[in-house]
C-alpha cells in the first residue's frame, strides 16, 4: 500500500461514526467519475471546470519527457541553477517536490527587495544569472508578484548580454495574457489544465516542470501517485482519503477546526506547507473552515493539546505506527510523496463537502489584492507609529491595544483578544533568507498566548492561508512583521518598486483585515537590522 492512514483515540471514534455516510454517499467514485454536483447546486458550475485533478497523472504522463529533453539541453549549455518565480499553488508543489528529494531549486514567492536580488543574483555555490534559467508559473498569467519577478529577470538577463528568451520558461494556463505574451517574446510555454485549480495542481505542468528541470525524477513521482488512484477511487470504509476527510472534518458540531500537521523524521521535506494552502484556501470560506497549524515534535501544541486541535503526525514507515499510539487521539499518516498529494486532494475535496462549501474557490483572495492595489496607485504618507521601542515601530488596529505603552503589554492585549476557539496568526512581510529566524517566533507566541499559532511568510500565505483568514471563522488576531531597509529594486516598466509593493501588500491586508472584517492587527516594523527579533519576544514574555 503507497498510503497508509491510522486514526487513534477520539479521532478513530469520529472516523468510525463518520464513514457508513461517506461510503454510502459514493463520494469517491463521484469524484473519480467526476460528478460535480457533489458539493451543491450553487458549486455545480466551477466544480465542473475545477476536476481535472483526478486525472492530472495521465494527462501529465506526455510533459515528463519534453521536460526532461528541455533539461538536458540546458545543462549541457552550462545552465543548472533553476529559478521559479510563482505564488501559492504554483511554488509549494515544486517546493515539497524538490527538498523532498534533495534537489536544488531556488523559489522566488516573495517581493522583498532582497530575497529578489538574492534569486537573480545567485551564489558561489549554484552559480550566478550566466547558468540560471528562470520558470515563471501563474495560471491567470497576471499575478502581480510573478509578473514583477519576470520584469526584473528580463532586465538582468539583458544587462548582462544574454538572450531571456534562451532563459526564461513559462507555465501558464492555455490563453492566459501571459501565454499570449511569452509566445509573442519567444519564450518557451508550458500549458496547465485549465480545469485543475492552482492549489490542485501539484502533479500538473505547475508542479512537474521546475521540479523536472531542478533534476527531480518526476517519473517517478507519477508512479506514486498512480499507484495509490485506484484507493482512493473506491466506496469503502479502507479508502484513506475518506479515512482522513473524516478525521479532519467530522465530529458534527464538536468537530475540531484546527488541524495540527507535525511531522516526525519523515523525509517529505515542507510537505505540511503544501498542505497548509491545500486545506486552508479550500475550506475557509462561509465562516467556517479548517485552519492548518504547521507544528514541529516539541510544540507547545503538542504538550496540552487543545480540545479544538486534530494533530496528524506524518511517519515515515507505516510499521512504525505503534511507536506513536501512545499519542492518543491523533491521525498517523505515511506514504510516499505522490501518494500524499492524491490522497489529501481528494481528502480535502471530501472535507468540503462534509461543510457543506466550495471547496474550489476562493471568494476572500482578491480582497487583499485590491486594497494592495489601491495603495500602490495612491501610495499615501504612513500615519506616524502608535510608540516605538527598542527598535520597533508599532502599529495597532484598535488604540486600546496600545494603552499599555510597551511592546510587552502591546502582545498581551493582542493575545487577550483570542477567544477560547480561536487563533493567532503571525505573517513575517520580510526578506527570509536574512530574517530566516523569524519562523521560531511561531514557537515563542504560541507559548505566551496559550493558543494555536500559524507562521506565514508575507505575501506568499496571501496566496494561502489568506482566504481563511477573511472567509473562516472570526476567530484570529493577527501580528505582521515588516522590515525597513535600504535595499530596494525597481520593476521595469512599473511606477513601483518592490519595497512599496511588499509595503502595500502588507498594509492593504492589514486594512481588509482590519476595516473589512473588524479584526485586531498589530503590526511591527524592524527598523534596526542589528536587533536580536526573538530577543525582543523573548524579553517581552
Amino acid at each position: 500500500m503507497s498510503f497508509a492512514v491510522k486514526a487513534t483515540g477520539r479521532a478513530a471514534a469520529i472516523v468510525d461514526a463518520e464513514l457508513p455516510a461517506l461510503t454510502g454517499s459514493l463520494v469517491a467514485s463521484g469524484i473519480t467519475a467526476g460528478d460535480a454536483s457533489l458539493w451543491g447546486s450553487a458549486a455545480e458550475d466551477e466544480a465542473s471546470r475545477r476536476l481535472g485533478w483526478v486525472r492530472a497523472v495521465s494527462v501529465s504522463r506526455p510533459l515528463v519527457p519534453e521536460i526532461t529533453a528541455l533539461r538536458d539541453a540546458l545543462v549541457a549549455q552550462g545552465v543548472t541553477r533553476v529559478v521559479l518565480a510563482g505564488m501559492g499553488g504554483s511554488s509549494l508543489a515544486p517546493e515539497v517536490i524538490a527538498r523532498s528529494a534533495g534537489v536544488p531549486l531556488v523559489i522566488l514567492d516573495s517581493t522583498a527587495p532582497a530575497q529578489v536580488l538574492a534569486a537573480i543574483d545567485g551564489d558561489a555555490e549554484s552559480g550566478g544569472l550566466d547558468k540560471t534559467v528562470l520558470v515563471v508559473s501563474s495560471k491567470s498569467g497576471s499575478t502581480i508578484e510573478t509578473d514583477s519577478a519576470l520584469r526584473a529577470f528580463e532586465a538582468a538577463f539583458r544587462d548582462l548580454g544574454i538572450d531571456p528568451a534562451a532563459r526564461i520558461v513559462v507555465v501558464t494556463d492555455p490563453g492566459s495574457p501571459l501565454e499570449q505574451a511569452a509566445r509573442t517574446a519567444g519564450y518557451r510555454v508550458f500549458l496547465a489544465d485549465p480545469e485543475v485549480g492552482g492549489r490542485y495542481s501539484a502533479l500538473t505542468a505547475f508542479g512537474l516542470v521546475p521540479a523536472g528541470l531542478a533534476g527531480v525524477d518526476i517519473d517517478d513521482l507519477l508512479d506514486e501517485a498512480d499507484a495509490t488512484l485506484l484507493e482512493v477511487a473506491i466506496d469503502a470504509p479502507e479508502n484513506p482519503a475518506l479515512v482522513l476527510a473524516a478525521a479532519i472534518a467530522g465530529g458534527g458540531a464538536h468537530r475540531r477546526d484546527k488541524l495540527g500537521l507535525v511531522t516526525d523524521g519523515t523525509h517529505l521535506i515542507g510537505l505540511p506547507d503544501w498542505i497548509e494552502q491545500l486545506v486552508a484556501e479550500s475550506t475557509g470560506k462561509e465562516g467556517t473552515g479548517i485552519l492548518p497549524v504547521v507544528l514541529l515534535p516539541v510544540s507547545p501544541e503538542l504538550e496540552s493539546t487543545p480540545t479544538d486541535l486534530q494533530v496528524v503526525r506524518f511517519v515515515d514507515d507505516a510499521k512504525a505506527f505503534h511507536l506513536f499510539e501512545h499519542h492518543t487521539d491523533e491521525v498517523l499518516v505515511s506514504g510516499s510523496l505522490g501518494a500524499q498529494f492524491v490522497v489529501w486532494e481528494y481528502a480535502t475535496a471530501i472535507a468540503g463537502r462534509m461543510l457543506g462549501i466550495n471547496p474550489f474557490d476562493q471568494p476572500d483572495v482578491e480582497s487583499a489584492k485590491q486594497a494592495a492595489r489601491g495603495l500602490l496607485d495612491s501610495r499615501p504618507a504612513a500615519t506616524a507609529p502608535a510608540l516605538v521601542l527598542d527598535g520597533v515601530e508599532v502599529r495597532v488596529s484598535d488604540p486600546s491595544l496600545a494603552a499599555g505603552g510597551t511592546l510587552a503589554s502591546v502582545l498581551d492585549a493582542l493575545w487577550a483578544r483570542v477567544p477560547a476557539d480561536g487563533y493567532v496568526a503571525i505573517q513575517a512581510y520580510v526578506d527570509r533568507g536574512d530574517l530566516s529566524q523569524l519562523s521560531g517566533l511561531r514557537e515563542l507566541v504560541a507559548a505566551d498566548s496559550g493558543r494555536p499559532t500559524t507562521f506565514g511568510w508575507g505575501p506568499r500565505f496571501l496566496h494561502s492561508t489568506g482566504q481563511y483568514h477573511k472567509g473562516g471563522p472570526d476567530t484570529g488576531v493577527f501580528l505582521q512583521i515588516l522590515e525597513r531597509t535600504d535595499v530596494d529594486l525597481e520593476i521595469p516598466g512599473r511606477p513601483f518598486t518592490f519595497a512599496q509593493l511588499i509595503q502595500a501588500q502588507a498594509a492593504g491586508d492589514a486594512s481588509v483585515l482590519a476595516e473589512g472584517h473588524g479584526r485586531p492587527v498589530v503590526t511591527l516594523t524592524l527598523t534596526d537590522p542589528q536587533v536580536e527579533v526573538l530577543s525582543l519576544f523573548e524579553a517581552a514574555q
